[in-house]
């Protein structure tokens, strides 16, 4: 048993919800015992706040939810923004300019936050099916470019390129990594079919660290983080027990303290059975 951890931070997709995109009971029971041990539990997704709630409101957390990687810090007991990091906008502009044209030839679909809601250029079958895990309603809008020109006060919370085809988001990635230096963009995957743009300070490291020091006075030794993909990364290295779920690719396997088993054999079940009681 880990005795000095205090705050437990678990990812969504992957590590809390399978494929049934539910928590399990025994999973559910175990974050309560962790819980009446006085340790808190948070939740950071890369998903929307207004997705990520039903999530937060299941484990009975307390705390803010960290969304979008990080870039939305709020707290749904209160209503208080902790935090909010849209793209800068040329960046969004120019992330656009890019895609745009592979959306056209249909090697990916742009979607686009914008105050917590969903834009796109059309509803397509993949949009279909997003919208539908994420219990969210997206908005048709037409050309996106056209739509940031004619609203200039509109932030971006975070940009997202989806696609089944893995390879063309392979080259997307590699092509955006090499155009923006990680000061600059923050670049990530949270699923292989996904690549997600977000503010450079807006990862899950840093808004875990945010809650854990300024928020709640703690140290990184008295954080536990669980997570299962390259979005995980930043946060599993900055707590002091990084779990990566069994399902995880190897470097992020790689990256953590421990490994549990897949999130369809309990895997959060059993790293708080391990490490917390």
């Amino acid at each position: 048993m880990t005795t000095q951890i205090r705050l437990l931070v678990l990812d969504i997709d992957g590590t809390l919800a399978g494929d049934s995109n539910q928590v399990s009971q025994p999973v559910l029971d175990r974050i309560q015992a962790v819980r009446q041990r006085g340790i808190e539990v948070a939740i950071a997704t890369g998903r929307m706040y207004q997705s990520a709630l039903r999530f937060h409101r299941l484990i009975g957390s307390t705390l803010p939810l960290i969304a979008y990687q990080g870039a939305l810090i709020k707290s749904p007991q209160s209503q208080v923004l902790h935090r909010h990091t849209p793209l800068p906008r040329s960046l969004t502009l120019e992330l656009l300019a890019y895609l745009t044209p592979l959306e056209d030839r249909q090697d990916l679909s742009i979607h686009l936050y914008l105050d917590d809601q969903l834009h796109v250029r059309q509803i397509i079958a993949d949009t279909q099916a997003y919208a539908q895990r994420s219990g969210i309603e997206p908005l048709a809008v037409g050309d996106l470019a056209t739509l940031m020109a004619a609203n200039p006060a509109l932030e971006t919370t975070k940009l997202l390129a989806l696609s089944s085809q893995s390879d063309r988001l392979v080259a997307v990635l590699d092509h955006l990594n090499q155009r923006y230096a990680n000061t600059d963009l923050y670049l990530t995957q949270s699923i292989e079919s996904f690549v997600e743009a977000t503010h450079p300070l807006a990862n899950k490291g840093e808004a875990v660290r945010f809650l854990a020091e300024e928020l709640l006075d703690l140290e990184p030794h008295q954080v536990m983080t669980i997570g299962d993909n390259f979005n995980d990364l930043e946060m599993l290295r900055y707590a002091g027990v990084g779990i990566a779920m069994g399902n995880a690719p190897s470097a992020v396997k790689a990256a953590a303290d421990w490994v549990a088993p897949g999130v369809e054999a309990e895997g959060v079940a059993v790293a708080l059975e391990q490490f917390l009681l």
